[in-house]
């Protein structure tokens, strides 16, 4: 048997607490702790669904493939009986949808083989009204334009297929008479071949997976079928059946590995093939049957589909289990435990500032933080705590308004070194510890509570100089997070208005608008990031069976999605971005100088017990 130097190359080895830089695998000696310890890279448990940006045009029956960066739907029906045909093409760069130009023949219910938005191939469906029209005409698209091409042997609609533009395979599908078909065809780039054909025929209204020597074909209508058959190239073979038979399944993936979403009538079921059976995951956000599809089940999408009005535009991206994700780690505490405080800057050059001190009370202790040890500097001139603060690193920022023992309206700017006061907010208030962010020179600040204690939903841009009273929040609320790159643009989430809330809004520059809620009602989160890419973190509540959040959440600009907890649950602020962020004190309770580093990809610490 293989010793542990042997595998890894080193000897287990003592250190005080734990090495700077382990190597992954590597088992070590903690001996503060008494203890083993290993690291090993975090991963996702499972597979989840993400809400991404809408198609431009909402459609049923069109077709789709590519990856989760790179995709192309085109064609379908509008309507409400479906029965417009469309020739439309939408390009998906992994964040939006561009219009592209369009089909030769506007048609639903067709069938689309391709690796990108800039290779793909259309083939059959039917022009409406009526549905009978069967067509077997095949267009290539070249990332530009649509060409016709030789067409299919066997005119039909509501096939399925999987493989490139160069090389695809359609299956089964439904004549002009509505009658199941049972025959393949392989396209080779220039012609179409009639090969084996399937064990039982139907249609499918939707994607295969794998390519045109090792595929899968996926439920169908008859029954609704479950069967599922493997393609080698020659012949079809009859495999373990899916858990819930449906047709208008978005297949994705390849012959081992395999995703199988959606479904009629307007399913969220999700199930994934292991090249063995097939096991239920997560359902997708919006039930769809028809859709267009492609990627892994590493990273998949799904867009649009639907069988009549409504057609659906929505958009998700899978991120399948196994996948690498953030981490939180325990880093070197502030010197002063404390709640109420704020922060901004990068986890590199951070700083956190103000809040209160048991058992002296408000402060305006401040502290900078250089990635790895906190230093005190500097106090600010009005101690005071939950002000709201911004600044893109620790030698530039502002605080801003906050309590102690009166409500605050003032402005301090800070420069690396000093506090000064500058000219002070139109209305002071408190609890916004997190409710601020931008720049020392363009910074937007939202909600919080009036001497009163009740919320309110002012906001505030400040351009360096001055403050300006800008369109309110929809909703008033105190202890809510924003993050924002600068005063232009920035998302506003959680809080307490009462009651707890998940509402998120974004901020353009102008207006507030209420857009995909957190999946969780909290207050006091962390934060960091932009408008478009967020993170949020910890937060409190009156939720069992605990007040104290340990959850985090990132923000793509569309949607929020749960990702690793921290180590430390509390109400805490923080600063950074989605892949790089420092999250710091706050109320456990008590109070905490407790500090943590969120990184992505991200690594999880473990000990061996030695007992």
């Amino acid at each position: 048997m293989a010793e542990y130097k042997e595998i890894h190359g080193t000897k287990i080895r003592n250190y005080t607490t734990n090495p700077d830089n382990p190597i992954q695998g590597e088992v070590w000696y903690n001996e503060t702790d008494n203890v083993l310890k290993f690291q090993y890279p975090n991963v996702t448990a499972a597979g989840s669904w993400r809400t991404a940006n809408n198609m431009n045009l909402a459609r049923a029956r069109l077709a789709g493939d590519g990856t989760s960066t790179s995709m192309l739907v085109f064609g379908g029906y509008t309507g409400p009986s479906g029965a417009t045909n469309k020739d439309e093409t939408e390009s998906f760069n992994g964040t939006n949808w561009t219009e592209v130009n369009d089909l030769n023949l506007a048609r639903g219910q067709l069938s689309g083989a391709g690796a990108s938005n800039t290779s793909s191939l259309a083939f059959g469906g039917a022009v409406a009204p009526p549905f009978n029209a069967v067509k077997t005409e095949t267009e290539v698209w070249n990332g530009s334009n649509w060409t016709e091409v030789n067409d299919l042997n066997t005119a039909r609609r509501r096939a399925g297929s999987f493989g490139i533009a160069t090389a695809a395979i359609m299956m089964g599908g439904a004549d002009s008479g509505g009658n199941e078909i049972d025959n393949t065809e392989y396209y080779n780039g220039t012609n179409w071949t009639e090969m084996n054909d399937l064990n039982t025929a139907r249609y499918f209204d939707g994607n295969g997976a794998g390519e045109y020597t090792a595929g899968l074909a996926i439920g169908g209508n008859t029954g609704p079928s479950v069967v599922t058959e493997s393609w080698n190239g020659t012949n079809w073979t009859e495999v373990n059946n899916l858990n819930t038979g449906r047709d208008g399944i978005a297949g994705l993936g390849t012959q081992t590995s395999a995703l199988g979403a959606g479904g009629s009538p307007l399913r969220a079921i999700t199930e994934e093939w292991n090249g063995t059976n097939w096991t239920e995951v997560a359902d997708l956000n919006t039930g769809t049957q028809s859709a267009g599809s492609g990627g892994t089940t590493s990273s998949g999408i799904v867009a649009g589909g639907g069988q009549a009005a409504p057609n659906i535009a929505a958009t998700e991206i899978w991120t399948g289990a196994g996948t690498p994700q953030g981490a939180w780690t325990t880093i070197n505490s502030l010197n002063n435990a404390r709640e109420g405080m704020s922060g901004f800057g990068i986890y590199t050059a951070g700083l956190i500032f103000g809040g209160e001190i048991p058992p002296s009370g408000v402060t305006g202790d401040t502290e900078t933080f250089n990635g790895t040890n906190w230093t005190e500097v500097n106090d600010l001139n009005t101690s005071r705590r939950t002000m709201g603060g911004a600044g893109a690193n620790s030698t530039a920022g502002i605080a801003i308004g906050g309590w102690g023992p009166s409500i605050y309206d003032n402005t301090e700017l800070w420069n690396g070194t000093n506090w000064t006061e500058v000219n002070d907010l139109n209305t002071g208030r408190v609890k916004t510890q997190n409710a601020a962010d931008g720049t020392s020179t363009s910074a937007i600040y939202a909600g919080g509570a009036n001497p009163t204690g009740t919320a309110v939903n002012n906001s505030e841009t400040w351009n360096g100089t001055n403050w300006t009273e800008t369109n309110n929040l929809n909703q008033a609320r105190y202890n809510v997070s924003v993050s924002a790159a600068d005063n232009t643009a920035a998302v506003a989430f959680g809080g307490f208005e009462p009651p707890y809330t998940n509402r998120t809004e974004s901020w353009n520059g102008s207006n507030w608008t209420e857009v995909n809620d957190l999946n969780s009602s909290r207050d006091s989160m962390g934060r960091g990031g932009t408008s478009t890419d967020a993170i949020g973190f910890g937060g409190a509540s009156p939720a069992p069976p605990s007040n104290r959040f340990t959850a985090t959440e990132l923000w793509n600009g569309i949607s929020w999605q749960e990702t690793a907890d921290m180590n430390t649950a509390r109400g805490t602020t923080g600063f950074g971005t989605s892949t790089n962020a420092v999250a710091a004190g706050g109320s456990v309770p008590p109070y905490t100088g407790v500090a943590e580093e969120w990184t992505v990809p991200g690594n999880i610490t473990k000990t061996i017990s030695t007992d």
